[in-house]
């Protein structure tokens, strides 16, 4: 793992220009990418400390017991298209070094940076076979999460294929985390500092064309004076917004993945005017530069929570806002929805910031932070129907998900005892 961590970081530029030429992001989030991934391999590289178990002497008359975390054997991950380096990165740096062999199932639209990943594992070291990949669509899925020999099934993406992989792997006795979509929402107090949460919203509603699990889709204005200001803020940086290739060094918004999914976020945006929201910023005109299956920033305004554009998740560059009277409704509007992913307040009150952290039914939330991905040794999921199974993404709970406990009651009778050794004790 030390030996792979180097060799991404040396690779990382060239990464990262096979991941904007396939996907679309730009490359300053690209790199960032890379980074991310690599952090929790970094995470992985203290595995003795992390499967450390616990030690009790004496539970008996010369009865000790203690457990260790053993490995699970042959375990799979599949990972969606919008982060093709960090999301397996999240999973197989700790399956690995936990003692399993790992499957990689990439997304068929940009398949490419696993092949890469596979041969830097390779290069630091990495017997043959214990890393593999297998492309394919849904016939590859099915296969792994029948498999007898698979053990356990990672997953990320959309909810119901989320729902899909969880009741399928389950069905045959595999253990299984897997990751739904999400509808992340920002709640904008009174007392906020408006410039700042402009900033945020800017970025976490347009950064990588929206296409991120963690993408801010939901403003809440908390009152119609503060909704009237964001709007006002959001508009002209709406219109300001670089949209062109990633590799161009001023481009602040790639194209979209796909035709098809270009086609199916302009449908939620026809679907927003049809059902009554007020489309301030119309993102469907873009007139970005070069080739791509570029999409626009569009903003709407008036959106309620009856709207299939508040209900649904887009992904895609498309910003919701919604204005509520007080923090009490707000609460009850981001804790209403079916998904629980990731959701942020932006206040200088700490009390209100602490009642929403306590009271809100996300798995992950931020203060003032409005895209609030835990770090490699923290772990990552959500809560509703963002999360199927009982174990998040890497950090303690990846070591959990790819490990079983063990306990072990132990009593010695008296033996012979082994003469002075005076050599230097080494691993091996």
């Amino acid at each position: 793992m030390f030996r792979f961590l180097e060799l991404l970081e040396r690779e990382r530029d060239r990464l990262a220009a096979i991941i904007t030429s396939e996907h679309g992001k730009v490359f300053s989030d690209a790199k960032g990418e890379v980074q991310r991934g690599g952090e929790v391999v970094e995470f992985s590289t203290g595995i003795p400390q992390l499967l450390k178990g616990e030690f009790s002497e004496e539970v008996g008359t010369s009865v000790d017991s203690y457990s260790m975390r053993q490995p699970l054997g042959a375990v799979a991950g599949i990972t969606p298209f919008n982060f093709p380096a960090m999301v397996p990165m999240w999973m197989f740096p700790v399956a690995l070094a936990c003692g399993n062999t790992f499957v990689l199932k990439p997304s068929e639209k940009d398949p490419s940076l696993s092949m890469e990943l596979a041969q830097l594992l390779k290069l630091a070291g990495l017997p043959d076979g214990v890393f593999n990949v297998v492309h394919g669509d849904k016939a590859a899925v099915d296969a792994l999460l029948d498999h007898p020999q698979i053990q356990a099934v990672s997953f990320v993406g959309s909810t119901p294929v989320a729902e899909y992989v969880y009741t399928r792997g389950t069905s045959t006795g595999k253990r299984v985390q897997a990751l739904g979509g999400a509808k992340n929402h920002l709640v904008v107090m009174p007392d906020a500092d408006l410039e700042q949460t402009t900033d945020a919203l800017m970025g976490s509603a347009y950064g990588s064309a929206g296409e991120r699990c963690m993408s801010i889709s939901v403003a809440v204005a908390v009152g119609d004076a503060v909704g009237d200001e964001l709007v006002k803020r959001l508009l002209p940086r709406i219109a300001a917004l670089r949209v062109s290739p990633g590799m161009d060094p001023g481009a602040e918004m790639g194209p979209l993945v796909t035709a098809e999914h270009r086609a199916k976020v302009r449908a939620y945006v026809d679907l927003g005017v049809e059902e009554g929201a007020r489309l301030l910023a119309d993102g469907r005109d873009c007139t970005a530069h070069g080739s791509g299956f570029f999409l626009g920033p569009s903003l709407f305004d008036r959106v309620t929570a009856e709207m299939r554009i508040y209900r649904e998740e887009i992904f895609g560059p498309v910003l919701a806002i919604v204005r509520v009277k007080n923090f009490e409704e707000a609460l009850a509007l981001v804790n209403g929805h079916e998904y629980g992913n990731g959701t942020a307040i932006f206040t200088r009150d700490g009390d209100s910031a602490r009642a929403f952290a306590a009271g809100v039914q996300a798995g992950m939330v931020g203060v003032n932070v409005p895209i609030p991905v835990p770090m490699a040794y923290h772990s990552f999921g959500g809560w509703k129907r963002s999360l199927f199974g009982d174990h998040y993404v890497h950090g303690p709970e990846g070591v959990r998900f790819y490990t079983r406990l063990k306990t072990v009651t132990a009593r010695w009778p008296a033996g012979i005892r082994q003469g002075a050794d005076f050599h230097m004790p080494v691993l091996g």
